[in-house]
């Protein structure tokens, strides 16, 4: 049984498409076609139903992929343990991470993450929109949350992160601060949307007290960073993982209100597909990030 078969199977099931794998592995479609064929008869066995339009597992094809999967990584994994060090300062990374978090905080971090690593090269993809890790040509993902999806691997790099609800000093001249959650009501609550969805349901708690409301205002997108720009400018409150919005607040342009009150658990994470993206790199990074994202949270004001 060829290598190289196996590993052709394996990033089609990930792309989701025979000529994108072979175009990865620079082979023509029609030796990518034999190899499957061939992998096929040698297991005996059929892994993918192919049309002209689509392609997907079969039953057999995903109980295959998990043991192949192990196979490849525990390769990979020897490998980088002959080459040393070297893995872990080369090679391209790629990364998906939401827009405001990436905007506001990770893009300073990754200049000083690669600056002392100039053998790496990043490529970095902002959306607020959730990457399909098994389709798309990412490596890792940063996430809020756990992930939806049990068979993705969730490395924590914020676990004790919460949203805060915030203003901009000028907002609270104009229109007073909130001292209690049900105030919100009469405020101007900017939202954001993700996965077609209005965030317009905001938690708070006070020891064993807990209040949940649904919020309203005049403006809602789906770039979370558009929501925090609109804060700052002074159109209303905002409900936002304390990460994206902590250098505002420490800067002054936006300030924390309802002390007292502790918003949702938001903990950051990294996701993978299958731990054999977890190189040299993707682990050094790891450290990197959750050394930046305490820095941060050290100054948070459930914290202070």
């Amino acid at each position: 049984m060829l290598l190289e078969d196996i590993a052709l199977f394996v990033r089609t099931a990930e792309l989701g498409s025979l000529s994108a794998a072979a175009r990865e592995l620079d082979c023509s479609p029609a030796v990518a076609s034999a190899a499957l064929k061939r992998l096929e008869a040698q297991l005996q066995a059929r892994l993918l139903l192919r049309s002209t339009r689509s392609l997907r597992l079969t039953a057999e094809g995903e109980q295959y992929l998990v043991h192949a999967r192990a196979a490849l990584a525990s390769l990979e994994s020897g490998r980088q343990q002959l080459a040393g060090t070297r893995t872990e300062i080369s090679g391209v990374l790629q990364i998906s991470a939401p827009s405001d978090l990436g905007r506001n905080a990770l893009l300073g971090w990754l200049d000083q993450f690669q600056t002392e690593r100039p053998q790496l090269s990043l490529r970095l993809l902002l959306s607020d929109r959730v990457a399909d890790l098994f389709r798309q040509p990412v490596d890792i993902a940063l996430r809020y949350g756990e992930p939806e999806d049990s068979s993705l691997v969730a490395l924590p790099l914020a676990a004790g992160n919460r949203r805060v609800l915030c203003g901009a000093p000028d907002y609270f001249a104009r229109h007073g601060r909130p001292r209690e959650p049900a105030e919100l009501r009469r405020h101007n609550c900017l939202l954001y949307m993700l996965g077609g969805r209005v965030h317009e349901r905001w938690s708070f708690t006070a020891g064993k007290q807990r209040e949940t409301l649904t919020v309203s205002g005049d403006r809602v997108s789906d770039d979370a960073d558009v929501v925090r720009r609109w804060a700052v400018a002074g159109r209303g409150l905002v409900y936002k993982s304390w990460l994206d919005v902590a250098d505002d607040v420490q800067a002054g342009r936006l300030e924390v209100a309802l002390e007292g009150w502790l918003g949702e658990p938001t903990p950051l994470n990294l996701i993978c597909a299958h731990r054999d993206r977890l190189s040299g790199p993707v682990r050094l990074l790891r450290e990197f990030l959750q050394q930046r994202c305490a820095e941060l949270l050290a100054g948070a004001p459930w914290s202070l």
